[in-house]
């Protein structure tokens, strides 16, 4: 089974290390790229996005010392298990408490990064073993979060010294780099608006500041986007963020109040919001993998790209260790899975490939059609 947890693309800054063993050249694996070719091939077609450096994180360090650099790696394997399950609550799990202080040793490679402004703030980007993870996780009967995750649209507007404006790169770019690393550290794939006549036209600042759902959802059909955040926030005089949050969902709504003392604070609750949310839907807790295999019904299939889109997309999930052919008959596929979940759980997560479309099945079968 491929794993996306291989090394990122270089970063200006980075000061390489070996002391652990690990080649630091921060480049692509061919697991990866493999992968990444694969789904492609048909990422069009699904709303999901795949999450890229799952198993990573890039946290703050004091020094370049082994007490700092074990501190970091604590922080950076909870960053990490908080991405890879959805939710900040398995952080007070007993075997994850007992874990943390042993993050040192399951680091596969790190290095540190300056600030590319000031060149005085150090961090160190830590990447962990993804089976370690998964293990960890799965041992615990925690939640699971496959790699493959619906993108959020954020509509936010900002209140400072008085002045209404759009949280945009156009507008305030700063604040808009501050929620797009929200997203990153929580793993979601996020996207802001164009701010384009189009959406001149259907929607103001009025509508976001007063948090109005139906105007905002109105607003971002164009978009394709199902999970919608809304946000609102004052600068106070003495630094305080307030304001409000809103998470959409067709036709389900969560509002959250917050406060933080900083923007990067008040981003992150947001963030934690809609994060939180999703997950619920899409993060599984593991069974464990049973005696028997998960039987999968695919009608379509028409030619060997068709076979090897489904099985690669199958087989990238992190619960899902193969997809084996028990049959054949015409168009009609049947797979075994060998997987870490039940059909009810697996069934959440395929949903989120459009061109696998349920058909009408008993209870705890799972029926697709595969769309071109």
């Amino acid at each position: 089974m491929l794993k996306l947890d291989r090394a990122a693309p270089a970063s200006k800054g980075l000061l390489q290390c070996d002391d652990l063993g690990f080649i630091q050249d921060a480049s692509v694996s061919k697991s990866f790229q493999g992968l990444l070719f694969a789904l492609m091939l048909y990422a069009a077609a699904t709303p999901a996005e795949v999450v890229r450096n799952l198993h990573s994180a890039q946290v703050p360090v004091i020094d370049q010392g082994r007490s700092a650099l074990a501190s970091a790696s604590r922080d950076a394997l909870a960053e990490v298990l908080v991405k890879v399950s959805g939710s900040e609550e398995v952080l007070q799990h007993p075997e994850i408490i007992a874990a943390l202080p042993e993050a040192r040793s399951h680091v596969q490679q790190y290095a540190y990064v300056r600030d590319e402004q000031t060149g005085d703030e150090l961090s160190a980007r830590f990447e962990f073993d993804d089976s370690f993870i998964n293990r960890l996780l799965t041992n615990a009967r925690l939640p699971l979060w496959t790699a493959n995750r619906p993108r959020v649209l954020v509509w936010m507007a900002v209140e400072i010294d008085g002045v209404r404006q759009w949280v945009s790169f156009a507008d305030t770019p700063g604040l808009a780099a501050e929620l797009v690393s929200a997203f990153e550290r929580r793993g979601v794939p996020v996207q802001l608006p164009l701010f384009d006549l189009a959406d001149a036209t259907t929607i103001g600042l009025g509508d976001i500041w007063e948090l109005r759902g139906m105007a905002v959802q109105s607003a971002s059909v164009r978009y394709n986007a199902e999970n919608l955040l809304v946000g609102r926030a004052v600068l106070l005089s003495n630094g305080q963020w307030t304001g409000d949050w809103s998470y959409l969902y067709g036709n389900h709504r969560l509002d959250r109040s917050s406060q933080a003392p900083g923007a990067a604070g008040f981003m992150r609750d947001g963030v934690a919001l809609a994060a939180e949310e999703m997950a619920s839907r899409y993060a599984v807790a593991p069974t464990g993998i049973t005696d028997d295999r998960v039987h999968l019904v695919v009608h379509g299939v028409v030619d060997f790209s068709d076979y090897t889109a489904i099985v690669k997309w199958l087989e990238s999930l992190e619960l899902i260790e193969h997809a084996n052919i028990a049959s054949i008959s015409g168009d009609r596929v049947e797979f075994g899975l060998d997987a870490a979940a039940d059909a009810a759980q697996l069934a959440s997560i395929i949903q989120l490939n459009k061109r696998l479309q349920p058909q009408d099945a008993l209870p705890g079968e799972l029926v697709y059609q595969w769309t071109n």
